[in-house]
């Protein structure tokens, strides 16, 4: 008899996040911050640790053996996190390299991500009070969420900049009490001490970590714990082994989908149209041919096949034909372009940037005004959604990749109607994701299709509905104006977006756990700052507007790699570019007047410049220039490329990039190469339609990504410099697409103003 069963209406007993915390003390923040003044916040570490292991806090614990072991509360997406978070505690605690290892972090309010919670804060606040985002009362909560809640999320780029502080002190603390510990054996004073490779010594005397650790923990700690000075260490800068690329060589390294439990299924699933879906019908008969196939269970709006291997389940989805019966909006392409062009020439705006007064500053003769646009774009990363679940006893153990592990156990248990302290959750390493395992559903589905089965199962996303049910890359449209004045310079410029608001509805998704449908409805009409992202507007130009025009597009939407900046920055850039073709000046002189206070930014231009041999973008040299500057990191690109008879061709991309001081410049360059290779890929496609409430790219052959042989050498020279390490998982992405769209305007003379370059975007 098949299982069958709808979602379960018990709720989680302890939600957790959600934005109602925001809502303490109505219009004021006074209440909220009393409140949570009294509110408890000391945590203690819940790291697991071997007999033989001593705990140094919340992200070290040491063997008797000399292994060192760094916690990381961050999802390993093939970003380095495993190998440069622990290469900065390594650092200061003058551990020897080969003895370092790593274990993911679990869920512990003490691994909340600060710096994301600040980040995001607007789109968590309710309606209203985004621009409340940048007041230090209410950076201030964001701040306390994180650390009071387990707000343990893996996005934005933040891994850096968000840890690097705690690790670096971790690692002081654990050196300062190995040291006290070798310092009262010799009878000195730890201060005479020092620490390398793994040793601690005193002249001729040396103890390795190993022999200390048992009475290093009962040693006490001077508040402050000193750090080292600045390169004292002998990690930082250096281009370590990375800690989990040998067992991806070997294959020894565990996915999601390299799990095998006793007595294991597996199980494939079909998902309705995006909207008001349910399962309306389907052939189980057809199914019962399909040998290796066990059972059906219903999740009303998805169906799932388990058998005794993936293949068969696919199979026997096919062969049961399942109908779905969708209510109200189906998303349309045409539908799409209808909402997002109202919104722009229509609808009400907001507005988050402002300096200067374009009022009564534009006139007919003064004045250009250009439009854009950029389809919705999907993740698409090697690995699809993936998730093996076990449910026995009344509590589930999950092993899935996640950049949100809370809302993993909590969906689950959502779910089960169990509470989340009886879900255990293995995160697993991610085959890319781009930020796609910010979406959790999967962990829902896995666990209830064990409970009807009662045995292990794998849950496996085919590449169709992986596609078909993505959190897109928001649909966007711009209008752009410009006011000019003598010798080409810029005296204002306004900015309008239309775009859903992609970040809130993203939030409700997350914290407070609701579904897709309800996170579009609930946010329709939202101002959304994140929308604008990528639009501070570097150049020197006294009058700017940003304005956010909201439209409800249908479709699910959250973070992508670089989100909004990727498509913003496109019109930015291009329109810049267009600007000074219009002024008759160079693109890059044209740039260079603007950024009296951009020093950073400014050095990035000229050092791309002579790296690339930038010609000036004469007429027919297929030469286009992009800048960006993006979480406290800069970028200048320069393309060279030509449209022929066979599509576009993009001989060579130089960057020029300063992320302030780099830590393993393997993995930067990795990072930002990848980056370069992603924006390539997003200026040829990696877009969808819609029809019929359904994406109309359903392979990977839909989305005219490029193949190995269309990358083109890729330049890379970074800055040296002592600033502060920023985050750069995603500074490569946003300026690609508009420097090659300005070497095709250099080729052709021809402007392409869409995304994809050669898309259909009105």
């Amino acid at each position: 008899m098949a299982a069958e069963s709808g979602t379960p209406q018990t709720e989680d007993p302890s939600p957790g996040l959600n934005r109602r915390k925001f809502l303490i003390g109505s219009g004021a923040l006074g209440g909220l911050v009393v409140a949570w003044a009294l509110w408890p916040r000391s945590f203690e570490p819940n790291v697991a640790a071997a007999e033989n292991e001593e705990i140094f806090g919340a992200y070290l614990k040491i063997s008797e053996a000399g292994q060192v072991t760094v916690i990381v509360p961050q999802s390993e997406m093939g970003q380095g996190v495993y190998t440069v978070l622990p290469q900065i505690l390594a650092d200061e605690l003058g551990a020897d390299w080969r003895t370092v290892a790593v274990e993911p972090a679990p869920i512990n309010p003490l691994y909340g991500n600060r710096l994301l919670a600040e980040q995001w804060a607007g789109s968590m606040m309710p309606v209203g009070t985004e621009k409340l985002a940048d007041n230090a009362p209410a950076q201030w909560i964001a701040q306390n969420v994180a650390v009071r809640e387990p707000f343990m999320v893996t996005a934005d780029s933040t891994s850096i900049p968000a840890f690097a502080d705690s690790f670096r002190e971790a690692g002081a603390a654990a050196r300062i009490l190995l040291t006290k510990a070798a310092a009262a054996r010799w009878d000195v004073a730890w201060e005479a001490c020092t620490v390398e490779n793994g040793m601690v010594a005193n002249g001729a005397k040396t103890l390795r970590f190993g022999e200390l650790v048992r009475d290093a923990v009962g040693q006490s700690l001077p508040d402050p714990v000193p750090l080292r000075p600045a390169g004292a260490g002998n990690l930082i800068g250096q281009d370590l082994p990375r800690l989990d690329l040998p067992s991806k060589l070997d294959g020894s390294a565990n996915f999601a989908g390299d799990v095998r439990l006793p007595d294991m299924v597996f199980a494939a699933i079909r998902q309705g149209p995006i909207g008001e879906t349910r399962l309306k019908s389907f052939n189980r008969a057809g199914a019962r041919k399909i040998t290796g196939f066990i059972d059906v269970v219903q999740g009303g709006e998805w169906i799932a096949a388990v058998a005794t291997n993936w293949w068969a389940a696919n199979r026997a989805l096919d062969a049961m034909s399942p109908i779905f019966e969708t209510n109200g909006f189906l998303a349309d392409s045409e539908k799409i372009d209808t909402a997002l062009r109202e919104a722009l020439d229509e609808g009400p705006g907001v507005r988050f940037l402002s300096r200067g007064d374009t009022a009564g500053v534009f006139d007919k003769d003064n004045s250009f005004r250009a439009r854009y646009g950029a389809e919705a774009a999907v993740h698409a990363p090697i690995e699809t959604r993936t998730a093996a679940a076990d449910f026995k006893d009344g509590g589930l153990e999950l092993w899935m990749a996640t950049q949100a592990p809370v809302a993993a156990v909590r969906e689950a248990a959502r779910m089960l109607g169990i509470s989340r302290e009886r879900v255990t959750l293995y995160p697993m390493l991610s085959g890319g994701s781009f930020d796609r395992n910010l979406d959790n559903e999967i962990a829902g589905q896995a666990a209830l299709i064990a409970r009807e089965i009662g045995r292990p199962v794998q849950l496996v996303w085919s590449r169709a509905e992986d596609l078909m049910h993505d959190h897109y890359r928001a649909p966007s449209r711009a209008r752009l104006d410009a006011a000019m004045g003598k010798a080409g310079r810029v005296s204002a410029l306004q900015v309008k977006i239309a775009a859903p608001p992609s970040a809130r509805e993203q939030m409700l998704r997350l914290f407070d756990g609701v579904d897709n449908v309800t996170a579009l409805r609930s946010t329709i009409g939202e101002a959304d700052a994140k929308a604008v992202a990528g639009l501070e507007v570097p150049y020197d130009i006294p009058n700017v507007t940003v304005d956010h025009h909201s439209a409800f597009v249908g479709v699910p939407t959250g973070n992508w790699r670089s989100n909004a900046h990727s498509s913003n920055v496109f019109y930015l850039e291009s329109f810049i570019d267009e600007l000074a073709a219009k002024a008759g000046i160079e693109p890059l002189s044209f740039r260079m007047q603007m950024m009296n206070n951009q020093p950073r930014l400014a050095r990035c231009l000229t050092g791309v410049a002579a790296m690339a041999g930038w010609d000036g973008g004469l007429d027919g040299s297929g030469q286009g220039l992009a800048c960006h500057s993006m979480r406290g990191g800069h970028i200048a690109v320069i393309a060279s490329a030509s449209r022929g008879g066979s599509g576009l061709e993009v001989r060579r991309i130089s960057a020029t990039v300063d992320i302030g001081r780099i830590i393993h410049p393997d993995i930067a360059r990795q990072q930002i190469e990848g980056g370069i290779v992603f924006g390539l890929a997003m200026a040829l496609g990696s877009a969808t339609g819609f029809q019929d409430g359904l994406p109309t790219a359903r392979r990977m052959r839909d989305l005219s990504l490029p193949r190995l042989a269309e990358i083109p050498p890729i330049q890379i020279e970074f800055i040296r410099s002592e600033e502060e390490p920023v985050g750069y998982e995603e500074l490569g992405v946003p300026a690609v697409a508009p420097a090659i769209a300005n070497a095709l305007f250099s080729a052709t003379r021809v402007r392409l103003r869409q995304l994809p370059l050669f898309g259909e975007v009105s």
